[in-house]
């Protein structure tokens, strides 16, 4: 075996030439005029012109498959006010009888986190359960006798 009787396995199959004379003259197999008869023509693809005539949601953190501060945790507010007038003196309150009472609305088909909120004085003494409380309103119902259970 010497270098020059060697053979390459594979023969490359090169493309016929067109358009310089011979069978396929004129339009050279392009069809008629225009942008795709044109040296390296695209189409513009039809679903780009779907995503730009969809509405865009605005503002910081949209279009971002909602990662951004996800596990946030999200309270629906009540204030101390509020419970005084809707409950008797005594009641333990959680968020489902927030919830019945019509204080809070539902998150995702059920009863809220809830925050009772407020630096108001109350005259009633509770009992909060599995609320989250701030601190003047934690002051405020310690105050007026109630007690606090997370």
């Amino acid at each position: 075996m010497q270098l020059n009787t060697l053979k390459p396995r594979h023969i490359k199959a090169r493309p016929a030439p067109v358009g310089r004379g011979g069978k396929r003259g004129k339009t050279s197999g392009r069809g008629g005029k225009g942008q795709t008869a044109r040296a390296g023509h695209k189409v513009r693809p039809e679903l780009r012109d779907l995503i730009k005539k969809l509405p865009k949601r605005r503002g910081w953190g949209k279009n971002r498959a909602r990662t951004v501060r996800r596990e946030r945790l999200v309270y629906a507010p009540v204030n101390l006010t509020l419970l005084e007038t809707a409950f008797d003196a005594g009641a333990t309150i959680t968020p489902a009888l927030l919830f019945e009472a019509g204080l809070v609305r539902a998150q995702k088909g059920r009863a809220p986190k809830v925050k009772i909120l407020g630096s108001d004085e109350l005259t009633k003494s509770f009992t909060i359960e599995r609320c989250a409380v701030s601190a003047a309103a934690r002051r405020a119902i310690e105050k007026a006798g109630g007690t606090i259970h997370v």
